[in-house]
């Protein structure tokens, strides 16, 4: 059980690792299959994910964009995804709560639907992400900017990638490169006047985070 539940409408920045620090994402193919499920199961109710299978067995070439213009029933969305990154071994989410244990409920069933595929792709037993995952509460709008940040820039504060050429997170939504139903991005246009500006923040706030190293200092749950 946590130590403080997460309140709707709050926004919080999460994080969570593979077992023994392992490596959990392999391949483009295991990136797309958990971005398909961040997707498919942000939903109050289930049955996406089995919908998009049969789509798939209907349809040639199949595309998720399509897919998801079909006529079925609102969403009611557990989370809003402000902005996230997939490293090869964690991930990192800003999501903010919409209802009531929403961002456990999302996190499960992501975390259960993954490590279904990821077992049976790799032929492996047991968990792949370990144990509960770590929560900070972001209390002001100037730390939601910096966080989001902090989440779609990770592996270029990791100097792994720069963030624009990183494909696995959200930092092309948030400089107007591209548009996505998976990130709400209205926070961004409200507090930046484009791209351009919002690039700019980032870049100031990157060395920032690597001058600091700030991993260590950031969960307080």
């Amino acid at each position: 059980m946590r130590k403080k539940p997460l309140v709707n409408h709050e926004y919080y920045h999460i994080y969570n690792r593979g077992v023994d620090k392992r490596e959990v994402f392999s391949d483009d193919r295991d990136y797309f299959r958990f971005l398909l499920s961040m997707n498919l199961l942000n939903d109050e109710k289930d049955g996406l994910m089995i919908r998009w299978r049969d789509y798939q067995r209907c349809v040639k070439s199949a595309n998720l964009d399509d897919f998801l213009k079909l006529n079925f029933r609102k969403k009611e969305y557990l989370v809003d995804i402000i902005s996230y990154c997939l490293m090869s071994n964690h991930y990192h989410f800003v999501l903010k709560q919409n209802v009531e244990k929403g961002i456990e409920r999302f996190l499960q069933k992501l975390g259960t639907s993954y490590t279904k595929y990821f077992n049976k792709k790799y032929q492996r037993d047991g968990s792949l992400f370990q144990g509960t995952f770590k929560s900070s509460h972001i209390s002001s709008t100037g730390l939601l900017l910096r966080m989001a940040v902090y989440t779609s820039c990770n592996s270029e504060i990791h100097k792994v990638s720069p963030a624009k050429n990183y494909p696995w997170c959200s930092f092309a939504d948030h400089a107007g490169v591209k548009k996505s139903d998976l990130v709400k991005n209205s926070i961004f246009s409200e507090h930046f006047r484009g791209g351009k500006d919002f690039e700019e923040y980032a870049k100031e706030n990157i060395l920032d985070f690597q001058d600091r190293k700030q991993d260590q200092e950031i969960f307080l749950d």
